[in-house]
């Protein structure tokens, strides 16, 4: 081990975290309450701690120092001495061990003990008690790490109207992959495989959204109940990778398996979680955060510090009132798009993100931050618009630059296709793009996150093969998840060898897939999906790091799940070679010739609907029609999607006088559909939508 100097450096305040420069390192670390601030270095394993140094001065907040001849590859932690005043929001202790927030690479385990925690568990004065074992032996240790060139490849910067998003796990995408070696399974080494690549290209993604990559924690509920944290929202570090993502723990892995996708074209988009972290409530562990600086990081009640605003519904939010938080944040955002080369990111929880004292706020300082910043508003930003505090749902009021997931498509879409009344004036809306939430302050369609299942809910298969959740394996009784799922089994919960079920269940699962690829908006498509993919009717795997959560690469191959990808790349063909379905303009009926309009809407009897039709509640039946030029700029398209959700076919009058005639390009009653020209009309089955499409020429 090499010997270093008695005492640091003064170092500089900034850049903060550990920075290598080829001769030593520069520690700096922001606690605005601090008294004083102990670097720990440890061995070369992370298990012995060997030498503590001061840090000797403290700039505008920042404790800072230089020690000259450390090496990366070094791990390194703080104790952070202070106040111990929980009822004022403070609760320093030295003797926990501390994780830099900057951190870009951990090494250990963290292991579970009470010795985690800064008070004494079961004391009778609760977390206002003192406890002073050492944790160090049970938490991770930042890694020291030489400094990388940025990422200079050029951009795909795909545009929004051609991006078909894929949501997806870096383990569960991977984790059955035959192609995959056995120690890669489940990490970016097997995300980089040809085969996955190659199945994303075959279905028409564009854009994968991965799932949390951040460093996160397994809660200890969750391990005490022999189970893992599988999504990954409990957030330990925001700049290094999840090390169980790593087969070699080496984060370059991850570069790869991110430079391999975007060299098919494929960006990259991260799920991210800057709303809270994994320290939950004020009788959480101390792990860095809350022993770092609590008042600062986190946001409080108001005269009653000692307790934390819940409006993440995980005990704690992280504090995005707060400049250096903020700091914190972009710092982390530009680290990935500058080290690592993603396209995006997917904010969890965003509503939060936009919360000042007041509320919620469009023009809250981090949206004011991030959107200004000449990088990050160059990528692509999604929000999910909504927290659980009060006003937190904001569907639609995210500022300009942002698309946001559209929970009411998702819905609308399920309750329209189990034949709900009343909802064909809100299934037009939603497939227009839903103007009503999206078209002011010059936002565009793709601002609309169109999907009817994501990783929090049923899978695709399980909406129409469940009536109720069933989440039995998560431990928690059957009383996690939502409870209302707008779904139906359609005769028998679960599993079935009806055929007559099953052939229901796959037609409707081809409708709402297809309604998601023919909306105007942004199509995302939950993993497994396209594949038939189930997961028993849990509609809540967030702890389900087993095949419960995973995509079953044999039934993609096979059966029905080779016929659903078969009609996954069709739909994603048929978005792409008609531009007519992917127009970022919101549509409101101009014409585009003399009596046809950009966008109209039919009575199976061929009439435009009435205003009186719209709100006949039994009405589950209408054509939507788009018209636009054709991708050659030869002649103009016109599509119709006839939708049917009724219980017994109906019958589509379609005009007769159009040059060429109608031409059937799909129909989900048929998992494989082949073109064909069509004369006067066409009967569309109960439960399925066709599309048809005829070419008028001109310019």
């Amino acid at each position: 081990m090499p010997r270093f100097p008695e005492r640091l450096d003064t170092g500089r305040p900034y850049p903060l975290g550990a920075t290598y420069d080829g001769s030593g390192a520069n520690f700096a670390l922001f606690s605005e309450h601090a008294e004083r601030v102990v670097l720990c270095l440890f061995d070369r394993q992370g298990k012995r701690e060997s030498d503590r140094f001061e840090l000797p001065e403290c700039t505008d907040g920042v404790w800072h120092g230089y020690l000259p001849g450390i090496a990366p590859g070094r791990p390194y932690g703080y104790r952070v001495h202070g106040p111990y005043r929980p009822q004022e929001g403070h609760r320093f202790n030295p003797n926990k061990l501390l994780l830099d927030p900057y951190a870009k690479a951990l090494i250990g385990e963290l292991r579970w003990s009470d010795a985690l925690y800064g008070y004494r568990i079961g004391a009778q004065r609760a977390d206002l008690s003192f406890d002073r074992r050492d944790s160090a032996p049970g938490v991770p240790k930042a890694l020291l790490v030489a400094p990388r060139a940025p990422d200079t490849r050029p951009r795909l910067h795909r545009p929004w109207r051609e991006t078909v998003i894929y949501e997806a796990h870096v383990k569960g995408l991977t984790a059955t992959l035959p192609e995959a070696a056995p120690h890669e399974r489940g990490t970016f080494a097997a995300l980089a495989d040809p085969r996955v690549i190659e199945h994303l290209v075959r279905i028409g993604v564009t854009a994968v959204e991965l799932l949390p990559i951040h460093a996160f924690v397994d809660d200890r509920f969750l391990v005490q109940k022999g189970l893992r944290n599988y999504w990954g929202y409990s957030t330990l570090g925001f700049f290094a990778p999840e090390p169980r993502f790593l087969s070699r723990r080496d984060p370059e892995e991850a570069r790869i398996a991110i430079h391999r996708l975007q060299d098919a074209g494929i960006e990259v988009i991260l799920d991210v979680v800057y709303n809270h972290t994994a320290e939950g409530n004020e009788m959480g562990p101390t792990l860095s955060f809350r022993g770092i600086d609590n008042a600062s990081y986190y946001r409080l009640l108001p005269q009653h510090e000692r307790y934390h605003i819940n409006d993440t519904g995980t005990g704690n939010t992280f504090n995005l009132s707060h400049p250096r938080v903020i700091q914190l944040v972009m710092d982390s955002l530009r680290h990935w798009v500058t080290e690592y080369g993603v396209d995006g990111f997917r904010f969890d929880l965003c509503s939060n993100l936009g919360r000042e004292p007041t509320g919620f706020d469009p023009g809250a300082g981090f949206f004011d931050a991030l959107r200004q910043d000449p990088l990050l508003a160059q990528v692509k930003l999604i929000a999910e618009p909504w927290d659980l505090g009060p006003g937190g749902y904001q569907l639609g009021n995210h500022p300009p630059g942002f698309a946001e997931w559209n929970d009411r498509f998702r819905d609308t879409v399920r309750r329209f296709w189990r034949g709900d009344e009343g909802l064909r004036p809100e299934m037009a809306g939603r497939m227009a793009g839903s103007a009503d939430l999206f078209d002011h302050g010059r936002r565009l369609a793709w601002a609309s996150v169109n999907f009817v299942a994501a990783h929090d809910g049923f899978t695709l298969r399980d909406v129409v093969s469940y009536a109720e959740r069933h989440n039995e394996a998560n431990g928690e009784g059957n009383k996690d998840g939502h409870s209302d799922n707008h779904s139906a089994n359609w005769g028998e919960e679960g599993e079935t060898e009806d055929e007559s079920i099953r052939a229901r269940r796959g037609c409707l699962a081809r409708a709402m897939l297809a309604t998601v690829f023919l909306s105007h908006g942004t199509p995302m498509l939950l993993m497994g999906d396209e594949a038939w993919r189930s997961q028993g009717g849990n509609n809540n795997a967030y702890c389900q790091d087993t095949p419960i959560g995973w995509m079953d690469w044999e039934t993609a191959e096979s059966g029905v799940g080779a016929a659903m990808v078969a009609f996954t790349a069709r739909l994603a063909a048929l978005r792409r070679d008609f531009p007519v379905l992917r127009s970022d303009l919101f549509l409101h009926g101009t014409e585009v010739r003399p009596g046809v309009p950009d966008i109209a809407w039919f009575d199976p009897e061929g009439d435009v609907i009435s205003d009186e039709s719209w709100h006949a509640p039994a009405q589950r039946a209408f054509a939507l029609q788009l018209a636009g030029a054709a991708a050659s700029g030869q002649g103009l398209d016109v599509i119709r999607v006839l939708l049917n959700a009724n219980d017994a076919p109906v019958a589509f009058v379609l005009p007769e006088d159009v040059p060429g005639g109608w031409h059937m390009l799909l129909d989900s009653s048929l998992p494989e559909t082949i073109a064909h020209g069509l004369n006067g009309g066409v009967t569309v089955e109960a439960g399925a939508l066709v599309v048809v499409a005829a070419r008028l020429p001109g310019g």
